[in-house]
């Protein structure tokens, strides 16, 4: 077993605390619903970036580079300043959703390239200026640009031509569970010497200004001004080191009213004091006696052209003797165990450019967990330290969730432009994170199940700016995938006590969607926008133009996908307890009604499916009781291919009960069972199909999905049919048109804000989904059923060959073709040959359904992490 499975284990075992600190800050803290207090619920405005430097969080704190410990009491992050900007840099800048013009986009290049799973070793690397940032430029372009432009990003201005910037590499390792390593090391790329400010800083989370505890942390600096020594009644003593000769540099977390609101009190210490220190050359704007509760190490070089420094800092518990004896060997040993257990991780890919994208991935599902606070009641009641909010706040945004009291560490889908947690994202990156740390990828699935968390009618919070919106149910999916792969890895002994405790709180989730979201009781089910934004006609969470409601193919799909895991879950468990096989039952005919619906919607009016198509379609269901089929071609078609499983014959003779049911469904509802494709036969004698389709209807469906012209790119399947590029579908209401055009990369739709786009674009967590279900599939149909793929070349392969190509497809986004480019890069020719980009990946929120551009947030590992799964799919022989 590796050091780094050992430390794992000695987690599990409450033996020590390995994850105590890790990359915990958010990469952006301002523009959030947590610290939004206005009467209007504009987030962007009330706290902005402009403003975060001098206003103390309520919720979380935010840095480049940061790390905390696991209740985000002691912080620690990267500072910079190269002589030339208007402000310190000490967050990241993007612009908010009003500003840009495909929403809110981080301007700033920074790659998360390692870590291990307890963060024993990270590494990550951000791309510093040596101009002027062009932050009003970058505004104000995006600003006058439309929809239907390009955004306008930092090396469109030419700030980086001629690499005049400082590549700035963060590494930790961890001594021991609270004896951190720090290494930062900076290189001159460009062709003179250039000016950097380095600036580690160190601070506490504002904790003694909302009224409740006013005890308040210190940070001071030692008698001979060498270290710096920190107080915290209940994190204990620390001290930092800081290797060679820098200045100590001392102010409070708090805000600067004067300068936010023209309040205020006489001069202190502001948040803000370093930077009216360093940049605007106020001297009082630091404390003289070296203490507060936010400090700064501040070094200043001039680094020659082509040329590096590095620095050492060392934050452990209590004193350590001599703390840079024996820090180089300490970091290589902890770089070699991360290499060690990704060597192992990896044994199954070929190639080092397979390894490297792996790793990084998974380097930036780890960097991407965030420690997110929000006490629901407490945000809408308000401080009793503090002003009171607008009493429209009572009846505003998130007023159902009074219970909701989050403070966890949890996985973040991108730590800028989406750093808080949405469930059904969440369930994906379980599955990536399961690979490298199962304890971790449980805990979050169980997390989301809490009583502190789900509200009490069953349903799951959906994401900050909207916890009453619906996502797809794919939490029990998650919880049974995640089961399996930590069963792997402990030689087939699964962990029941997890997929119990997760199934119990599932059944009452099952049961909010089928009491709220099955408005006629048919089995039909109307979940709304399900996470899938702009890809129906209408925005489907919104009241409907023509009034009723919308019957969703999707919707009714991702239920029945539900009914099969929970049914899945539910045997397992009763192999040791037969009361589940119950359970299971029900969740068995809860699907074949789902099944029948599918097929007929209750035998009134016009199917789901339509015959002449053969594809899915919502349908309008309006006041007068008229049907019509919304006929978009997009992955609400394709969705019904995820439910399906496959049950051994072992199943039904080691559960006798739920054998004797399903035979009576045999007996006494032949509609339903013949509804269902072949799952009365076995094909192999030993297996047995349990699917929305039957053969032909699963076939007509692969069609269309395979078939180039349609919905197979180079890079995977596109979320709509490239036939609606001159085909756009239209519907004709009130005198008004609603029109769906295929547009395969940024959408030209202000629906959801117009930062994702589902009309076209390829997006990992249905591609994943769809490569899981052509493997359970293939293990029913075998070796001999091939379907041609690509539709029309000729070429027939079975189902298991499709879910590798399909995987390599989606690979093939981030590795390098054969001519040496990563389509994931676009046209953007720095990034696709420079020594200095050409190997950093970004892993975006979506790609291009032509090309396989990244589009979107540009650092959303998550989801997109489901890249770790598929590399190994695709290298399956």
């Amino acid at each position: 077993m590796n050091a780094e499975k050992v430390r794992l284990q000695q987690i599990k075992k409450g033996l020590l605390h390995w994850r105590k600190f890790g990359p915990y800050l958010t990469d952006r803290q301002w523009g959030t619903v947590r610290e939004d207090y206005s009467p209007d619920g504009n987030a962007w405005e009330y706290l902005s970036h402009d403003m975060a430097r001098s206003k103390a969080y309520r919720w979380g704190e935010e840095g480049i580079a940061g790390i905390s410990d696991d209740r985000q009491l002691l912080c620690f992050a990267l500072g910079l300043w190269n002589g030339n900007d208007p402000i310190l840099k000490e967050r990241y800048f993007g612009l908010t959703g009003p500003e840009g013009n495909h929403g809110e986009d981080v301007k700033e290049y920074y790659y998360y390239l390692d870590s291990t799973p307890t963060h024993s070793y990270m590494k990550m690397l951000y791309k510093y200026p040596q101009a002027a940032y062009p932050y009003g430029w970058l505004v104000e372009e995006n600003r006058r640009r439309g929809k239907d432009q390009p955004e306008f990003e930092l090396i469109d201005t030419g700030i980086l031509d001629e690499d005049r910037y400082f590549d700035v590499f963060t590494e930790y390792a961890k001594a021991s569970e609270e004896d951190i390593l720090i290494r930062i090391t900076v290189h001159n790329r460009g062709p003179e010497p250039a000016l950097l400010h380095v600036l580690p800083q160190l601070w506490f989370r504002n904790t003694w200004s909302w009224g409740y505890d006013a005890y308040r942390p210190e940070l001071s600096a030692d008698a001979s001004e060498t270290i710096i020594n920190i107080n915290h009644r209940d994190l204990g003593n620390f001290t930092l080191y800081a290797d060679g000769h820098p200045d100590f540099l001392f102010c409070e977390n708090e805000t600067n009213a004067a300068r936010l609101y023209g309040t205020g009190g006489p001069q202190a210490y502001y948040k803000d004091g370093i930077n009216e220190y360093l940049v605007n050359g106020n001297r009082q704007a630091v404390n003289p006696l070296q203490q507060g509760t936010k400090a700064t190490v501040h070094y200043n070089f001039r680094v020659a052209a082509g040329a590096s420094i590095t620095l050492r800092l060392r934050l452990g518990k209590g004193q350590i003797e001599q703390p840079f004896a024996d820090f180089d060997s300490l970091l290589a040993k902890r770089k070699a165990e991360a290499d060690t257990f990704y060597a192992d991780l990896q044994a199954s890919l070929a190639g080092e450019d397979a390894r490297r994208v792996q790793r990084q991935a998974l380097a930036g599902m780890l960097w991407s967990k965030q420690y997110y606070y929000f006490d629901v009641r407490q945000w809408l009641d308000g401080d009793p330290g503090q002003p009171p909010p607008p009493e429209s706040r009572k009846a505003g945004r998130n007023n159902a969730w009074f219970h909701l009291n989050n403070s966890e560490v949890i996985s973040m889908p991108d730590k800028w432009e989406y750093p808080w947690y949405a469930a059904w994202d969440l369930a994906f990156h379980c599955v990536p994170l399961a690979l490298v740390d199962p304890e971790f990828a449980k805990y979050q699935l169980l997390l989301l199940t809490q009583e502190w968390y789900m509200h009490p009618n069953g349903q799951l919070p959906a994401y900050e700016w909207h916890f009453s919106d619906v996502n797809p149910p794919v939490h029990a999916w998650a919880t049974w995938r995640v089961y399996r792969i930590d069963q792997k890895q402990h030689d087939g002994v699964g962990d029941r006590d997890f997929l119990e405790s997760v199934f119990h709180k599932l059944l009452l989730n099952f049961n909010w969607w089928v009491n709220r979201k099955d408005k006629e009781g048919l089995n039909v089910f109307q979940g709304g926008f399900l996470g899938l934004d702009n890809i129906g006609v209408f925005d489907r969470s919104a009241p409907l133009p023509t009034g009723g409601h919308i019957e969703q193919a999707d919707g009714t799909s991702w239920m029945a996908m539900y009914a099969l895991n929970l049914m899945r879950m539910a045997l397992e468990l009763a192999k040791e307890n037969h009361v589940y096989q119950g359970l299971a039952t029900k969740f068995f005919e809860h699907f074949l009604y789902i099944a029948g619906a599918m097929a007929n919607v209750g035998n009134q009016g016009i199917n789901l499916w339509d015959g002449e198509d053969e594809f899915f379609y919502d349908v309008l269901r309006t006041p007068d009781n008229d049907r019509t089929q919304l006929k978009v071609r997009s992955m609400v078609g394709l969705i019904p291919l995820f439910a399906v499983e496959v049950l051994d014959d072992e199943v039904f003779k080691a559960m006798p009960h739920f054998t004797a049911r399903l035979q009576w469904f045999l007996n006494n509802r032949p509609d339903l069972a013949s509804l269902v494709s072949r799952w009365k036969e076995s094909s192999t004698g030993e297996r047995h199909l349990l699917s929305l389709l039957r053969g032909h209807r699963m076939k007509s469906l692969l069609k269309r999905m395979l078939d180039e012209t349609e919905f197979l790119s180079d890079y995977g399947i596109r979320a709509l049919s490239r036939v609606h590029k001159d085909q756009p579908y239209v519907f004709h209401a009130n005198g008004n048109s609603f029109r769906v055009t295929y547009q395969p990369g940024e959408s030209d739709s202000y629906m959801f804000g117009g930062n994702s786009n589902w009309r076209g674009p390829i997006w990992f967590p249905v591609n994943y989904l769809l490569v899981e279900s052509l493997q359970r599939f293939h293990q029913y149909y075998g070796d001999d059923f091939k379907v041609e793929c690509p539709t029309g070349s000729g070429q027939f392969l079975t189902l298991g060959e499709i879910a590798r190509e399909m995987a390599r497809r989606l690979s093939g986004i981030f590795l390098r073709d054969a001519a040496g480019k990563r389509p994931v890069f676009g046209e953007q020719e720095t990034f696709q040959h420079d020594p200095h980009f050409r190997d950093y990946i970004p892993f975006y929120e979506y790609f291009h359904g032509d090309s396989g551009r990244g589009v979107g947030a540009s650092h959303q590992t998550g989801w997109t992490g489901l890249i770790a799964n598929l590399l190994q799919i695709a290298a399956t022989p």
